[in-house]
């Protein structure tokens, strides 16, 4: 049965991303980003938003953090879809680990 009233009290978010981050043996880990209002299952959804509307939501142009990372080779392939003030976004692209994909994104594949 599906109750329907007055108008709802919670809003979607004005920008939506899956996040997903697939290893290099397979597994993948994802998550949920919600900016305006920030939410989602992302760990550091606030921060992840900061960095998106610093880069006006081009996962290209993110500012990388200043973190050191191993300088070991295990790549990742980090991908987002979803929207970004209302604008559809497809975006993925390989870092050389999981640490590299954290800090090059500015904490938006860091989860």
């Amino acid at each position: 049965m599906l109750a329907v009233g007055g108008q709802a009290s919670a809003h979607p978010p004005g920008s939506a991303l899956s996040l997903s981050i697939k290893t290099s043996d397979g597994t993948v880990a994802f998550t949920q980003l919600w900016c305006d209002p920030t939410g989602g299952s992302h760990p550091t959804a606030a921060r992840a938003c900061a960095a998106l509307d610093d880069a006006e939501g081009d996962l290209a142009d993110l500012e990388p953090s200043h973190q050191a990372c191993p300088m070991i080779h295990d790549p990742v392939r980090a991908s987002a879809h979803g929207y970004w003030d209302g604008e559809p976004v497809h975006f993925t692209t390989t870092y050389n680990n999981r640490c590299m994909a954290d800090a090059e994104s500015g904490g938006v594949f860091g989860f």
